[in-house]
């Protein structure tokens, strides 16, 4: 959660997304500020962003009345004469922020899915401002001392285990961002934290600046060996932009495509240099000097808050714990992913027969997966055509958990963009309505890189059940009218961890805000699980069909892609794992690095990354680290959570039938629905019966288990 978003959390610290179902007083009518971004949202099914309505002048005006409301609500708490108690400290802070959440809602979509000069100019505005309000809440020294007391109180108070859930982590968390603190010292964090917010800004804008670079090419031979479907999406590339030719545009969908099957070895250096130098060319968008001051501030945030390094601090509410943890798991697995990098490239370089540089390895792999297999991606693409995965995606939510996903026309609520497709969900057994689902497929200008989930409104029950507004959002490339849009099996995979994080919220039961968001090293994991289901039967046999003949996918080809599962998985292990490594090499100190650079090359060095294989995110282009704290010295969590996914994919395998219900059934109840109510580590152990067996991912990735 970055600095904009934890003024969303009723205390400066905790997340919203359902609230409480005890008894307390009925609220009144809430307040009405004026701002109908801010303001309970117009429109069917409880109300829908009026994206029809956004301007940034609006939206700034929204944002600056929801920090007033949040102020009003915390000051109602703090004044309140009666000595501090659950129901009236506690409650009102769960129940409050709607104003600022609605806003800033608007705000992360204007600034990551628009992200034209505007909103770039007002994100610059305003992220200094919110992270200043932000900390005004969380230095409230009244509130804090009513917060203490409810706490101090709580085993004598006979609160339910879910309310003492609530009191414990609400103060921890205040702790841990500087409560505690003295008022020196909160003023320094302030300052810290708003000049954080702006770094945080900075990088983004630069990385998303070039982003917007592409390589436009003339002759036909250098994109000889591309499939026609993406051969076509860079000819539209190119038509957009009124130039002859193809253009490949600086996203890893349309890189990855032409370093995988493009011939002209020279066009794909010249591509791969401009992608993997992303942010740094030292040019205006130069992201290493930002990235050092980030450092700088983290390190002093860290010791000011009494924390050893920034990962000390960053762990403290993760399933992990210590850096020490992550670390064990990933030198797990970081042996045997290096040594089956050497075998691919032994292999590699004798069909080639030249050494294997960087801008070769994803060709080459295509052709000894060939070779081997008899294999070709572009024998898949053809049966992943996106809206038919889409609705492979909703019949799997539908079979697992009884979620109905149905496409409103076009003009039923209000849209950020054309191109986005909105979903009415409601529950299959009882037509109860859950929600609704966003879905922004397409890249374009100013819309930052990569896939992601977020929410608009999460659920809850106070004042009346509230239904959950989620989305979804992925940077395909768009195909020519008329066409279809065909993906990988790579991007199908991701359509489908997207969407597991989107069902993760639709399907939230939690009664406390504060309890809906879960540790950032679990947060992956239902989303990683949700993937295993593309290449099952029922999926391919009615979605996965032949997009020219109408076939489904026929087994002789999935035992093919069953039988290479863990080919190249030195290649993907190595270049996700040396980015988590490095990422926590970097942060587990307490003296900040200065030279960005340089640290890249000498950690890369300490631990023998090959030199055919870069970072799946170098540190100039790496926003995960940089665009805010969430994964920082925390991009080990994909590996953390993918121990337990494997796991609970054996476990329907188990049973002989991956959408078993009773397994899917206890799946829903006691890992996705209830949120943080419970220790996720508990609740793990409550559905398999054990901790995660790091042994089933060593397995899936073909590595040794012993």
């Amino acid at each position: 959660m970055n600095r904009r978003q934890m003024i969303l959390t009723s205390a400066g610290v905790l997340a919203v997304t359902a609230c409480a179902t005890t008894p307390y007083a009925a609220a009144g009518p809430e307040i009405r500020t004026g701002n109908v971004l801010a303001d309970p949202w117009p429109g069917p099914y409880q109300g829908v962003p009026p994206w029809d309505q956004v301007t940034p002048d609006l939206l700034r005006d929204a944002l600056n009345k929801g920090i007033e409301q949040m102020r009003a609500e915390v000051a109602a708490v703090v004044n309140n004469p009666e000595p501090a108690t659950f129901d009236n400290t506690i409650l009102p802070m769960e129940r409050g922020g709607q104003h600022i959440q609605r806003a800033s809602s608007i705000f992360g979509v204007m600034i990551g899915n628009i992200g034209s000069s505007d909103y770039q100019a007002l994100n610059r505005e305003m992220s200094p401002i919110l992270s200043a309000a932000s900390d005004e809440i969380t230095f409230n020294e009244a509130l804090f001392q009513r917060i203490r007391t409810v706490h101090q109180n709580a085993a004598s108070a006979g609160l339910t285990a879910e309310q003492a859930r609530v009191v414990e982590r609400r103060h921890d968390a205040l702790v841990r961002n500087g409560a505690a603190l003295d008022a020196a010292g909160k003023a320094e964090l302030g300052r810290i934290n708003q000049a954080l917010s702006t770094a945080f800004t900075d990088f983004q804008q630069k990385v998303v600046a070039d982003e917007q670079l592409f390589t436009h090419i003339t002759a036909e031979s250098s994109v000889a060996g591309l499939p026609d479907s993406n051969k076509s999406a860079a000819a539209e590339a190119a038509r957009t932009r009124d130039l002859p030719g193809w253009v490949i545009v600086n996203t890893r969908s349309a890189v990855d495509p032409f370093l995988s099957f493009g011939d002209d070895r020279a066009m794909r250096e010249q591509i791969w240099r401009k992608f993997v130098n992303r942010g740094d060319n030292g040019d205006a968008n130069d992201t290493k000097a930002t990235i050092a001051e980030i450092l700088r501030l983290r390190a002093e945030r860290a010791r000011l808050l009494g924390f050893e390094t920034h990962a000390h601090w960053r762990m403290q509410d993760t399933m992990a714990g210590t850096p020490e943890a992550a670390m064990e798991l990933m030198n797990r697995v970081w042996p045997p992913a290096v040594a089956r990098v050497g075998e691919e490239v032994a292999e590699m370089t004798r069909m080639a027969g030249h050494e294997i540089e960087p801008w070769d390895y994803l060709y080459y792999l295509e052709k000894v997966r060939k070779e081997r297999y008899d294999l070709d991606q572009n024998d898949l693409k053809p049966y992943f055509e996106l809206n038919a995965m889409k609705r492979g995606m909703f019949y799997m939510a539908e079979r697992l958990y009884g979620m109905v996903f149905t496409a409103l026309p076009a003009g039923t609520v209000p849209v950020f963009h054309p191109d986005v497709e909105v979903f009415e969900v409601t529950d299959r057994d009882s037509g109860r309505h859950i929600g609704l689902f966003y879905s922004d497929d397409f890249a374009r200008s100013g819309k930052r890189s990569g896939a992601w989930m977020t929410t608009y409104r999460s659920h809850s029950t106070i004042d009346g059940e509230r239904n959950v507004l989620a989305s979804n959002n992925n940077n395909f490339i768009k195909a020519p009218a008329g066409e279809p849009l065909l993906i990988s099996l790579d991007d199908t995979e991701t359509l489908f961890h997207e969407f597991g994080h989107g069902i993760h919220y639709l399907l939230s039961t939690v009664n406390y805000p504060s309890l809906g968001g879960t540790p950032r090293d679990f947060v992956e994991y239902p989303s990683q699980v949700h993937e295993k289901w593309v290449l099952t039967r029922p999926i391919l046999d009615q979605f996965a069909r032949h997009h020219e003949t109408g076939e489904a996918m026929p087994q002789s080809l999935l035992d093919r892609i069953e039988e290479s599962s863990t080919f190249a998985q030195g290649y993907h292990t190595v270049s996700y794992l040396s980015s988590a490594l490095v990422d926590m090499d970097l942060h587990n100190r307490a003296e900040p690095v200065t030279d960005p650079a340089a640290f890249e090359r000498e950690s890369l060095a300490r631990i023998g990354m090959p030199r055919q294989i870069v970072m799946r995110h170098r540190l100039p282009q790496f926003n995960h680290l940089f665009t805010s704290d969430a994964y920082s010295a925390g991009y080990y969590s994909y590996l953390w959570s993918e121990v337990m996914d494997a796991d609970t994919w054996a476990a329907f395998e188990e049973t002989g039938d991956p959408f078993d219900p009773a397994t899917a059934r206890r799946f829903k109840e006691i890992i996705l629905a209830p949120g943080n109510t419970t220790d996720r580590g508990e609740a793990y152990r409550q559905f398999r019966g054990r901790d995660p067996d790091v042994t089933a991912l060593l397995r899936t990735r073909g590595f040794p288990t012993n």
